[in-house]
This record gives structure tokens, sequence and C-alpha cells, in this order.
């Protein structure tokens, strides 16, 4: 853990999580916005166990973040879990917003860009997520980027993700993350995923086998100090498991038309569009959905334990010890 975390009163960082990160045991970062802005309920509760039971089987210790009456929580009980699942004034929080809403003391769920923030302040290098934010479509007029990717090039933690919603720009995604610096990786394939579809039909720069590897890149680049950007490692759903194709372009199509005549557009985009699927899809969008954020905690579980071994290896020895345990 980092020696300058802020007061309890601003940060209370959960007694496992502590633990585990005093202990170097590997830790992973998890998202509350999905609980509370991405599942209906009461499905999001059982997800909720469900991920962080993913973590721990990949052999580390989750850590949910939210923010509860203004104070920031890093790992969550079960009580904090169920009040993030239900209650209907949770806020969306990114990065920019929780300083404002702590100040306020009000109540919020974390975005992949403030809970790569928030896990870096306590000292957590791994974040599994459903799918990355990115540059939106029409993004030359609008300027509507994710405040994702500004976090990433800034931000040395690794994110688990099934590449990014294909309802946004990927190519240009792709092009912004590669101008900030920030390598992605793909776990096991050529191609980077569009959440739920495992080909977005864009390759990836880097391609990995093993959580080895891919933890060996985050222990390589912080001993090498060359920039503090995050890496973005992409997990795609199986083939035979992603949505089919055809159902999701229609979906695509007709939520895309729907943000249109709604006029919904910023933060508000991504959730408006998971509910047209979620309704409209008989249940497919959910389940790849669920699937998706499962395998990205178990291999997060299992990056993370792989970073905190080599870590405490000295440089001659971990590459050789990864080999190993690979």
């Amino acid at each position: 853990m980092p020696h300058a975390l802020p007061s309890p009163e601003l940060v209370v960082v959960h007694e496992e999580v502590r633990e585990a990160l005093a202990a170097g045991v590997g830790v992973v970062a998890l998202e509350s916005t999905i609980l509370a802005h991405g599942l209906p309920h009461p499905d999001n509760v059982t997800v909720a166990a469900q991920i962080e039971d993913a973590v721990r089987a990949g052999g580390a210790v989750p850590a949910t973040i939210a923010l509860l009456d203004g104070v920031v929580h890093v790992g969550l009980g079960a009580r904090e879990v169920e009040r993030v699942c239900t209650d209907p004034d949770i806020a969306k929080l990114s990065v920019r917003d929780v300083g404002v809403a702590a100040a306020l003391r009000l109540s919020g769920a974390t975005t992949v860009a403030s809970t790569s923030a928030l896990a870096r302040l306590a000292g957590i290098r791994v974040f599994a997520t459903g799918g990355l934010g990115g540059v939106h479509r029409g993004a030359s007029e609008t300027f509507d980027v994710s405040a994702d990717l500004g976090v990433l090039a800034s931000t040395p933690v690794l994110v688990v993700c099934a590449g990014v919603k294909s309802i946004l720009d990927v190519a240009g995604t792709l092009e912004t993350l590669e101008t900030l610096s920030v390598p992605v990786l793909g776990f096991r394939t050529n191609a980077f995923p569009g959440f739920y579809l495992s080909d977005s039909g864009h390759e990836v720069p880097w391609r990995v086998e093993t959580a080895a590897d891919a933890a060996r890149v985050v222990v390589m680049r912080d001993r090498l100090g060359t920039d503090a950007a995050g890496v973005v490692l992409a997990n795609p759903l199986p083939a035979d498991r992603q949505v089919d194709r055809e159902l999701h372009d229609r979906l695509v199509t007709e939520g895309l038309a729907l943000l249109e005549r709604e006029g919904v557009h910023g933060k508000d985009v991504t959730p408006r569009l998971l509910e047209h699927f979620h309704d409209h899809s008989g249940g497919e969008s959910l389940r790849a959905n669920v699937e998706l954020v499962l395998s990205n905690a178990r291999l997060a579980g299992e990056v993370a334990v792989e970073v905190a071994a080599q870590s405490a290896a000295p440089a001659s020895e971990a590459g050789s010890a990864a080999s190993a345990r690979a």
C-alpha cells in the first residue's frame, strides 16, 4: 500500500484488502457502476458476489470500489454491496466527479476511470471490468471521448476487459490508445474484442498467452520506468458464446437511432444502450455481459497473483519464475 493514503475520513480500505496489500498478495479492483447502472436488480446483487468469487478463484482478493456518503470505500461488505445495487440515488462517478461528490457527502458508483485512479491510490495494480470506454461515433464533431482513455494514459494499472462496446468507434479508440502510449494486449487472440462480440474487426498490437506473460509486461514496464500509462488486456468471449452477430448489429442500429430520437449524450449513452440491449435481446446481452465480466475477473485474479509474485522477485529471477509457473 502507498505510504500516504488519505485519512480514513476520506478513504476506507476494507480489512481483507488492506491485509492482502500489506502481505504482497494479489488484489483486483472492481468497479461498481456495473452493479448500480449496468445490470438490473436483483441480478446485480447475485452477479456482484459471482464477480468477487471469480477473482478469488483466480487466487486474488477482490476490492469493489464505491463512494458512500462522501467516503471512498476500497472493498465492500455485503451490506454496502446491497446498497450500491438498490439505492436509486447512487450517482455514476467518473474520476472528475469523485472529489465533488465526496465534498457534498454523496454516494456514487465508480466507472473505469475513477476505479483505476482509486485503485492506484490504494496500491492496487490490476483491475477487472466488462468493457472499456472509448471514442464515440461522431466524436470529430461532438468531441465525445470517454475519460477512461485519458486516465489510463496516466495511471499504471492493468485493466482486463472485453475490449470496447461495439457501439463505439473501435478504430478511433485504438488509435487514441496508441497516441496516449497505452499498450493493448490480446489474451490468446490477435483480434480486439467488441464486448458482446469476440472480434470487433480490428487487430491488437500485441498478444500474450498466459497470465504470467501479462504480469511480466506490467512488472517490466514498472522497472523500466519509461512511462506512467496503464495496460489494456483484452480478453474476448469465446466465439460460440458471443451474441449472435445479426441480432447484435440490429440492436446497435436500433439503439443509435433511439439515442438520436431521445437526445441522449455523454455519460448517459452507455446505460441507455445497455438498457435497450437488455430489453430487446431476449436475455442474450445480459447472459453475455455476465459471462464476459466473470471471465475477466477470473483472469484478473490470475494476473494479480503473478504481478505480486514477480514484483517481489529479483529482476533476474522474475522472468524464469513466471515461465516456470506458466
